[in-house]
């Protein structure tokens, strides 16, 4: 039997307070009115006022006290180290504090803590008739301890006015022990830390009128979080109203709204006396009376924006310092509110669901044995959702394992009508259009990425932005952080339950269908009727001429999603076909591994907005050359088909066409203008030629792995071009004169390319540059790290020849390229850079030139095979770092001084280097000099001790080095000095 016969409780506390003080010094004055301002706010206060007659009996008696106290109060005084009775209380507090279940504070009524600490002064005075006491040592540590201790002194306090004194003092307690009384209450899973956050957003102690919400799902705890604020808090407030169920209650009767600003003006004002005649006059009454004391008010379950108006119209209606709390599903309300700050509720973790749940079914904090593994499942079906997790404790709460286990299935089949009804109000609260796009992501779009989810949605002629905003809003659905539509499991139920209960089961009279079983059985059995308006089936084994009779019938489907897994269909003819069509109501059709060569015949898809048949048999789209205009279609994915050609001209408004890996496609005609194609995608076609010139809109083109490809013709300008790939084409030349919007360029393996035309500036929005497997230029939306100053790292590597010039006598490296610049920096860089790996030979006068005429470079980093480094470093005046790793230089350009602006000079593997400049000395800004094998170097120029900066000298493995400059002594600043392995 789950009962709580065997019920490990939590512990429960006898007192809020313990006060621990030296009667003689404090008993009959200060601790007297600190204990009477404690008893008045409801404070349970331990203060022993028992005359010591058996020191034994008293000591058990004080002890125990402590150990049933939640917080301890030590009040030090002048007199408090010479009782040892005082000292041994201390010490038992202090190891209570230390268990982290219990709070000890320390008061400074008439010494310092100082004095505390280190038994000095009074407290010295009061402690020195203990000194050969043996206990003396850990008295002095347990005093030690307790002074340490955030707390409160009476000196630091308006000169020491007791009366404030204390008042602050209960104001600080009365707020800790509300956290103290609800965590009693086992039931209040979680709640301090989120508490915490929504008081921490309130400022409390800021003379300003703050209306904050509170959103979050039907049944998430918002009511539960904003009354244990409430009750947190309150007692800070002259007044205070919670008013509940707003929306219920407005919605109520006509007469709801107004009864409910009568409530608050009776309780904010504590006048019972308060009538209220109209909303009108109401809102005039809390304008005029409302300012009259600092109120603290909670609005729960607020679902319209009149209900906040009435309720708390105007920040000046209410005095300085008050606060209200606002509750809704519908973040809208608050956003038109203009209330600044939103906590979206945080669903219960999966510990703190488990320990809810275990205090509704078991009595405790964790299930009793035997039944860990059946209550890990529940609280798994409840995902977080403290309304489910309390109704679905209290139903098992006392049922026998067999009944459990019985029932265990129950919330997967068959939905909670408590739970679920709360959750629809929020979609009783929908406009119809949104109320369907609702239903379509519960039953058919749960997961989809957002994007995805808005093309389907717009497909059926939805305001898909706006829709789910609503949605969002309405916390009906969640964005995961990578785009993804998410929903809570019973938001999915209700959905379902929704659909469900128009003809309830007769599946083939619902409007949405999702489940593989009543879907197969309806096709089989040509059970389809108008009603159905979506349906998606996946992993189906059934037959096409099945699939395709059956959705014959459906004649008002407008969505259709059928993937039979990685299964493929035999190749098909259309007279295989010959009788099966498809319901020309179709707006979105998705089929992967379409079966047939081309539409069926009879099938119009007039209003066909979005065809996607992936990995499908189709050749053409329509039988024997047919060219049927398909006007509404925007959206055309034949990926891994079978298609050879297609013609622009059948789809005058398409907006995407992906047709990547269909291998054996060869040309797209473009016989017209295409004023809305924005994205296409040949890659992996055998495309030789593409003309441009007639799809002024392009965005986005992908001609990856089009290894025919030999000519991209641009005739004018492509205004529009963001995202250009041609990865591994034999294109030989490219001007990016005509794409001023472009930002990302692959061309890696195009090694047929001799030419790129990129005048300086024309290239302002270029973000991602990929010229060769190695080579990689990026601008980040973030500065790397140089106060937006850009950064390059090179590595040349020799080979052996050039494919486009075998008998250049040039030097030839492969070279490997990392660029990153801050968006907002248009330095031209990249123009500069772009011919690097188009070709292996290098002029290394021009490969120098280039480094050194970059703008604004506050990185650079060069490594590999080029003997020399750039000559002119010093025109780099931005520069700050400076890392050079080329094991073929024997010597660093004197100009590499002249960078007054340096910071950090690294040079690694330099094996072949001997001479470092002379006037070395002359970097005044140098704080890291970094000489990392460079094992030729015999070496240090005395200069370096000129420095001014120079905060790490690091001389690893530089063998031949046997001495340091003389004057090393001169460098101030230097911390580290590393020599290892130099002589």
């Amino acid at each position: 039997m789950a009962s709580s016969s065997d019920s490990s409780v939590q512990k429960r506390f006898k007192y809020d307070v313990f006060l621990s003080f030296r009667g003689e010094d404090t008993r009959k004055n200060f601790v007297d009115h600190l204990y009477y301002a404690l008893h008045q706010k409801g404070i349970t206060t331990y203060k022993n006022d028992e005359k010591v007659k058996k020191r034994k009996r008293i000591i058990d008696h004080l002890i125990k006290a402590i150990e049933e106290s939640k917080i301890h109060i030590i009040v030090f005084s002048k007199n408090y180290a010479s009782s040892s009775w005082c000292l041994d209380e201390l010490i038992k507090i202090m190891e209570c504090h230390k268990t982290g279940k219990q709070t000890a504070y320390p008061i400074f009524y008439d010494v310092e803590p100082n004095e505390v600490r280190n038994q000095s002064g009074a407290v010295g005075k009061a402690f020195a008739k203990h000194k050969k006491t043996a206990a003396a040592e850990r008295w002095r540590n347990a005093l030690k301890e307790a002074a340490n201790l955030a707390g409160w002194a009476l000196k630091a306090i308006d000169d020491g006015h007791e009366e404030k004194f204390i008042q602050m003092i209960v104001k600080d307690i009365s707020l800790k022990t509300h956290f103290i009384n609800s965590s009693v209450d086992g039931k209040l899973v979680g709640m301090e830390t989120r508490v915490k956050n929504v008081v921490s957003s309130l400022e409390i102690d800021s003379d300003d009128v703050c209306i904050i919400g509170i959103k979050g799902i039907g049944g998430g705890g918002k009511t539960t979080l904003a009354r244990a604020v409430f009750d947190h808090i309150s007692s800070c407030f002259e007044g205070k109203s919670f008013v509940k169920n707003v929306r219920e209650v407005s919605k109520g009767s006509s007469s709801g709204l107004k009864e409910l600003q009568k409530q608050v003006l009776q309780d904010a004002l504590d006048d019972q006396r308060i009538d209220v005649k109209s909303v009108s006059d109401g809102k005039n009454m809390m304008e005029r009376m409302m300012g009259s004391r600092k109120v603290l008010v909670v609005l729960d379950d607020v679902d319209d924006i009149d209900q906040l108006e009435a309720l708390a119209g105007k920040p000046k209606w209410f005095k300085p310092g008050s606060r209200i709390i606002v509750t809704t599903r519908d973040e809208y309300v608050l956003i038109a509110s203009r209330v600044k700050f939103i906590h979206d509720v945080d669903l219960l973790s999966h510990e703190e669901a488990i320990s809810l749940f275990s205090w509704y079914a078991f009595g405790r904090e964790i299930p009793i044995q035997g039944y860990e593994e059946l209550s890990e499942g529940v609280v798994d079906y409840a995902a977080g959702l403290p309304l489910t997790i309390k109704v679905l404790g209290s139903f098992f709460c006392g049922k026998i394992k067999r009944e459990w286990e019985h029932a265990i299935e129950r919330p997967k089949t068959i939905p909670l009508n408590e739970i679920l009804e709360k959750m629809e109000v929020s979609y009783s609260g929908l406009e119809n259009d949104q109320k369907e796009i609702f239903l379509d992501v519960a039953c058919i779009l749960k997961g989809a990425m957002k994007d995805k989810a808005i093309r389907v949605l717009e497909s059926r002629g939805f305001n898909a932005e706006l829709g789910l905003k609503v949605l969002e809003q309405k916390s009906l659905i969640t964005l995961s952080s990578d785009g993804h539509l998410l929903l809570h499991n019973h938001i999915v139920e209700m959905g379902w339950n929704i659909v469900r209960r128009v003809d309830p089961g007769v599946p083939s009279r619902h409007s949405r269908l999702w489940i593989k079983e009543e879907i197969e059985d309806i096709l089989i059995n040509g059970l389809g009727t108008e009603a159905t308006r979506s349906i998606k089936l996946l992993n189906t084994c059934l037959s096409p001429d099945i699939i395709m009779n059956g959705l014959t019938k459906m004649t008002e489907l407008r969505f259709v999603y059928m993937d039979n897994g990685y299964e493929t269909y035999a190749y098909a003819s259309p007279s295989s076909y010959k009788n099966v069509s498809l319901p020309n109501a179709l707006q979105y059709l998705y089929w992967w591994g379409y079966p047939l060569s081309c539409l069926p015949e009879t099938f119009r898809a007039n209003n066909l907005v979005n065809l996607e048949m992936p990995n499908s048999n189709i050749s053409r789209l329509w039988e024997g050359g047919e060219r049927k205009v398909l006007k509404k279609l925007k959206f055309l994915d034949l990926s891994y088909s079978k298609l050879r050609t297609f013609d622009l001209g059948m789809t005058p408004n398409l907006e995407e066409l992906h047709l990547r890996e269909c291998n054996g496609f060869e040309e797209l005609h473009i016989s017209v203008e295409c004023l809305k194609l924005k994205f296409l995608d040949l890659s992996g076609s055998k495309v030789s030629k593409l003309n441009l010139a007639l799809t002024p809109s392009l965005e986005e083109l992908h001609l990856e792995e089009c290894y025919d490809l030999v000519k991209l013709h641009m005739p004018v300008e492509c205004p529009n071009l963001e995202i250009l790939s041609l990865n591994g084409s034999r294109v030989s030349n490219l001007n990016l004169g005509l794409t001023p919007l472009l930002w990302c360029l692959d061309v890696e393996e195009c090694y047929n390319l001799k030419e790129i035309q990129a005048s300086v500036g024309c290239l302002k929005k270029l973000a991602c540059l990929n010229l060769n497997r190695d080579s990689v230029v990026k601008k980040h939306l973030k500065s790397p790290g140089f106060d937006f100053l850009a950064m390059l790292k090179v590595n040349a590597e020799c080979v052996d020849d050039c494919p486009l010039h075998p008998h250049n006598n040039l030097p030839k490296f492969q070279f490997e390229c990392f660029y990153d610049e801050h968006l907002t920096l248009s330095s031209g860089n990249l123009e500069k850079l772009i011919s690097f790996g188009l070709c292996a030979c290098t002029n290394l006068e021009s490969f120098s030139a280039s480094i050194c005429g970059l703008q604004r470079l506050g990185k650079l980093t060069l490594e590999g095979d080029i003997r020399e480094a750039p000559k002119d470093l010093y025109q780099l005046q931005s520069l700050e770092e400076l890392t050079l790793s080329m094991k073929k230089i024997n010597r660093l350009p004197d100009s590499i001084c002249r960078l007054k602006h340096l910071k950090s000079l690294e040079l690694k593997s330099c094996f072949l280097l001997q001479q470092l400049p002379k006037d070395l000395g002359r970097l005044e800004c140098l704080e890291k000099l970094h000489l990392l094998d460079c094992i030729s170097l015999p070496d240090i120029p005395n200069s370096i001790c000129e420095m001014k900066c120079l905060k790490y000298l690091h001389l690893p493995y530089c063998v031949l080095v046997e001495n340091l400059p003389v004057e090393v002594g001169r460098l101030k600043y230097l911390k580290e000095l590393n020599i290892q392995d130099s002589k």
